[in-house]
């Protein structure tokens, strides 16, 4: 049974559940504005998005996030996910908030799944913001499954709890002191929280044929980059394929644009969701 959250001060989060097709889809909203879908990289939660929902509720838009399957609050899938699996869990968010279109923003992994919605549901996307597209080559998909997929399918829970340092050192280094301890402690809780499986998700995206799927998009879409971005020559890259996709981009920052620059990152998402020429 969906649950609609009740409602409240625009700026705290209203939180509830939707049924999907793999269980429960936890989702959280913000404010009454326009309404946009924002979907997590990975191993994260829609907490990744908390320094920018208020900025865009404060721009007239209406934030909702999603965990995807698996991560976060929702139930996980029981076998390995594909993009296209995470995709099936938007559409229940929308049909139990009562909304027929969104715009659908994905950070990394997220604009995969957002690229999925737009192809499956196109009916119920009005428009399309890619934060971090993946078109990659055959040779490039090899090369993560035989380095960073081995370690993260060796990668766990440890005796003294030397994993959570790992991963917390790991996205201290993402960050170059651009980000609190605090902050990052978080990220460490957010990519533990979910039930799925800790490889699930980049498994997913590595082998999505983003370079395919771009092709066959239709709605207006913005490419959203930072130049510091691990993957910022996949957006270069996309818009050469796609030259009449808008692009956007910020200058430095990292894979937590986020967090290091909210409001100029808001400004950018909440100019193309609400123009309207």
């Amino acid at each position: 049974m969906a649950a609609e959250p009740m409602a409240g001060d625009p700026m705290m989060p209203r939180r509830g559940y939707a049924d999907g097709p793999f269980g429960q889809i936890h989702f959280q909203q913000h404010g009454d504005g326009v309404p946009i879908v924002l979907l997590h990289q990975v191993p994260m939660t829609s907490g990744q998005f908390d320094l920018v929902y208020e900025p865009l509720v404060q721009r007239g838009l209406r934030p909702i996030g999603i965990d995807m399957a698996g991560f976060g609050l929702s139930d996980p899938t029981m076998f390995v996910p594909r993009v296209e699996d995470y995709a099936l869990g938007v559409v229940p968010v929308l049909d139990a908030l009562g909304i027929n279109r969104a715009t659908m923003l994905g950070h990394h992994t997220g604009a995969l799944v957002a690229t999925e919605v737009a192809l499956q549901c196109p009916d119920r996307v009005d428009r399309l913001v890619l934060n971090g597209p993946l078109p990659l080559t055959d040779d490039e998909r090899a090369d993560y499954l035989a380095t960073g997929h081995q370690w993260e399918l060796g990668f766990g829970p440890r005796a003294s709890g030397t994993h959570l340092t790992e991963l917390f050192v790991m996205r201290e280094g993402f960050a170059e002191g651009t980000v609190p301890a605090e902050r990052i402690s978080d990220y460490v809780v957010q990519a533990f929280l979910g039930r799925g499986q800790f490889w699930y998700g980049h498994h997913a995206a590595f082998t999505y044929r983003h370079e395919v799927t771009l092709a066959a998009i239709t709605q207006r879409t913005l490419i959203l980059t930072n130049t510091g971005d691990m993957i910022y020559d996949m957006a270069r890259k996309t818009h050469r394929m796609r030259p009449d996709f808008e692009f956007a981009e910020l200058p430095g920052g990292g894979v937590d644009i986020v967090d290091q620059q909210p409001e100029a990152w808001s400004d950018i998402v909440a100019e193309f969701v609400l123009r309207r020429e």
